[in-house]
């Protein structure tokens, strides 16, 4: 006898148990189906296509993955941009290279290096990808040796592919003709794609997908202006390095380069710091500045940077703790769940902050409040402030962007700035680092690090960090006056040796064995930096040690 465990994202649906063996098939099918917008499976948290042969004779658990959730979420959307690829791949046949780049908005940003599209190329796009959603055509995944890989990618135009043949084989995935190399999962065939849009945006385009829980897509396309253009100056940053793959950063390491294109990369994050501080100082009437992003942007690192450029330029500024501004415990508002809220802006006292605010502007003195994190309120710092000539207030926190945290302070009197580990190198064309993926990888490094997390622990709780930063964070960021993009094309050739010990401490029994894996596929690809060439001020210091900033 043994047992099978079903479950629906995670969730246990039932036990059932039997006295001889079965294929896989045929318990999918018997307890899965219509059981919701299922889009992926898995066995022992690993994916398996849905006409897997494996025989299950021993005790066993079996995810059915619906679209509605996060994890089905990202299929449907690899699996979206992938079929994409070879509606581009039918028209353009090998003479033009799409290359997926950005999240923006509701979609996902590509463009083809030195080459603007068409409205006619839009449209024709978007009816081929119909085509190949409507013949519900299969997506297998297949190995191939190195030497048949590099004849396929070859013919298709993909050299970029080819510089990944490091091993005997590679997996990829095939479409009737089409193949391609990918990292992420994607659905076992094409008419799982029920909804998308491509709209035009010169020199590229975005496609557009569903909201997972209605499979809609919602209203009109809005643009992120600000983010849209940070974006694209961090592809002209890419060609000052005269990298766009990670291929690039692999050959600078191998030819012992890397020193030079990393100082050259610090002194762009440390020419943009230094415009900013201009326009502070520049600015007499700015009093305030607020500083906000997600997760493990290395927020910390730049508030303190930049300190140290406005007190060159004659500002000494002061440094207020915005979580020294919680409610008691007792007045925390709390989620759906029971749980607190304490991403919540409302877990701010936002009467005495603003309040203190006004005063300290106005230049008045005001006691600082203290928060007791243990027992959950607020005691005397014993501490006073008051602004003198030249000084200003920079608070650093989640709420930043949000008006409703400085509702006192007039406009002409403070700057927003957002900070965010935004667009990582490609790994390759139709490979992209997610901006998520670089945060997560900071974040699992600096818990593990200097918190005492295990990798399970903070892959445990990244989805309610990611909620908290869709609520209180991301609606907000067009309201920043400036933004910082915090990523370092190098940096995860730092992390890998870090990240991987962590990643490989997850076992196959771990409901995150799945994303550890992910994880480690994306930085198997680049090759180790030393540590000795990072410099003692950059921010990849907050997450790996060695800062001379006091955190």
């Amino acid at each position: 006898m043994f047992t099978v465990e079903i479950r629906i994202d995670g969730d246990h649906l039932k036990k059932i148990s039997f006295a001889k063996s079965l294929d896989i098939q045929s318990i999918l099918k018997e307890n899965l189906e219509n059981k919701g917008q299922l889009i992926a499976y898995k066995i022992n948290n690993k994916f398996i296509n849905y006409n897997n042969k494996t025989v299950i004779n021993s005790d066993t658990i079996i995810d059915g993955i619906t679209r509605t959730s996060i994890a089905g979420d990202a299929i449907y959307k690899n699996t979206s941009i992938f079929v994409l690829c070879k509606a581009f791949n039918t028209i353009f046949k090998n003479e033009k290279k799409l290359i997926i780049e950005h999240s923006i908005g509701d979609g996902i940003y590509a463009e083809v290096i030195d080459y603007t599209f068409s409205e006619k190329e839009i449209n024709q796009l978007t009816q081929e990808m119909q085509n190949i959603i409507d013949s519900e055509m299969p997506i297998e995944k297949i190995e191939l040796n190195s030497s048949e890989a590099e004849d396929i990618f070859t013919k298709l135009n993909r050299d970029d592919v080819n510089k990944h043949l490091t091993h005997n084989t590679i997996n990829v995935h095939k479409c009737g003709d089409f193949y391609d190399y990918l990292i992420g999962q994607t659905a076992e065939d094409t008419s799982y794609i029920k909804s998308f849009e491509i709209i035009y945006l010169a020199p590229g385009l975005v496609l557009r997908f569903p909201n997972r829980i209605s499979n809609k897509i919602n209203g009109e396309f809005e643009l992120s202006r600000k983010l849209f253009t940070t974006h694209q100056e961090h592809d002209k940053w890419l060609s000052i390095l005269g990298v766009h793959f990670v291929s690039a950063i692999n050959i600078a390491v191998k030819d012992y380069s890397i020193t030079d294109l990393i100082q050259v990369e610090e002194a762009l994050h440390e020419k943009k710091i230094v415009d900013i501080a201009k326009h502070i100082t520049r600015n007499n009437d700015t009093k305030l500045v607020l500083i906000a992003g997600p997760s493990s942007s290395g927020k910390t690192s730049f508030a303190k940077r930049l300190s140290i450029h406005l007190r060159v330029n004659g500002i000494r500024p002061y440094i207020l703790g915005m979580d020294d501004y919680f409610l008691p415990r007792s007045h925390t508002p709390k989620k759906e769940n029971g749980d607190f809220d304490f991403e919540s802006v409302n877990s701010l006292d936002l009467e005495l902050l603003n309040n203190d605010l006004q005063k300290v502007l106005n230049g008045e003195e005001v006691e600082l409040p203290k928060y007791n994190f243990r027992q959950g309120i607020r005691e005397s710092s014993h501490k006073k402030l008051k602004l003198e000539e030249n000084e200003i207030l920079i608070m650093e926190g989640i709420h930043g962007l949000n008006d409703v945290l400085s509702s006192s302070v007039p406009f002409n009197q403070k700057l927003r700035i957002y900070v965010s580990a935004l667009n990582n190198l490609n790994i390759d064309a139709h490979n992209r680092i997610p901006t998520t993926d670089s945060r997560k990888i900071r974040r699992l490094v600096r818990d593990h690090n200097y918190r005492g997390h295990s990798g399970e622990q903070t892959l445990e709780m990244w989805d309610s960090v990611r909620e908290g930063e869709d609520k209180n964070i991301f609606p907000f960021q067009e309201n920043a006056d400036f933004m910082f993009n915090s990523i370092l094309t190098y940096e995860l050739g730092v992390l890998k040796k870090y990240i991987l010990p962590i990643l490989h401490s997850i076992n196959e029994y771990s409901p995150h064995y799945s994303e550890a894996l992910r994880l480690w596929k994306i930085v198997e690809h680049i090759y180790n930096i030393k540590d000795g060439n990072v410099p003692s001020n950059s921010i990849l210091r907050e997450f790996i040690g060695g800062s001379i900033f006091n955190y």
